[in-house]
């Protein structure tokens, strides 16, 4: 009997067409993402020059109400004083007036940031240079703290900013923590370490709060771009 030899069958491989442009999909939400992240720091860069405004008029309004509480110093000292804190704050106002007045594209509110930095730096160390200036020595620590949270919590609740805050509440604490101790306060120790700890809260609480709102805008997940 003849042997019948059988032909293997040949697999079926399934194939499937390629959607025209399916391979971009992933660098598309890349793109996307990447837009969306931009849209979002230029939103928080134009809500910090929208609050630049308040910041620059709450300074030196606690400055005069700082010498309405001051008791046994000099006019002299505490004007020169306020006239430190004006200059910080006629310096954010002009940033503000020249920025305001451009269209709100991102390199304008990037370049906007960037000088409002040392502005707030110079402001901290104008502020601080109250403790020396406008603060009388029989200052009790409760005095002296309050010198140095009220503006910082105003600054903090104005800007919303962590960096700016820093930039502000660095050299105020500093210096105030200086004054306590060299010129010197009344419990000058206390009150300088009293100030450090109050200024680590107060550092703490921005943390918190700049964690808190980030942790409220859930982004959208990347495919990888391969």
């Amino acid at each position: 009997m003849a042997l019948l030899a059988r032909t293997p069958a040949k697999p079926q491989i399934e194939t499937r067409e390629i959607a025209p442009g399916a391979s971009d999909v992933p660098g598309s939400i890349a793109k996307l993402a990447q837009l969306h992240a931009e849209a979002e720091e230029t939103a928080r860069l134009a809500n910090l020059l929208g609050r630049t405004l308040y910041a620059a008029i709450a300074l030196p309004v606690l400055a005069v109400l700082a010498i309405g509480f001051a008791d046994g110093v000099s006019l002299t000292p505490q004007l020169v004083w306020c006239a430190l804190v004006a200059a910080g704050s006629v310096a954010m106002l002009r940033v503000y007036t020249h920025t305001i007045g451009q269209s709100f594209q991102r390199p304008a509110l990037k370049s906007f940031a960037e000088t409002l930095s040392p502005m707030l730096l110079y402001a901290g160390f104008a502020w601080g240079a109250g403790a020396f200036l406008a603060l009388p020595t029989s200052a009790n620590p409760i005095a002296a703290m309050a010198f140095v949270a009220v503006p910082s919590i105003a600054i903090a609740a104005l800007l919303r900013e962590r960096e700016a805050v820093f930039l502000f509440l660095a050299p105020t604490g500093l210096l105030a923590s200086f004054a306590s101790v060299l010129r010197p306060f009344a419990d000058g120790a206390l009150s300088a370490g009293l100030i450090v700890i109050l200024c680590a809260a107060i550092a703490g609480g921005v943390v918190f709060a700049a964690r808190r709102r980030a942790s409220e805008f859930v982004r959208p997940a990347m495919l990888p771009s391969r």
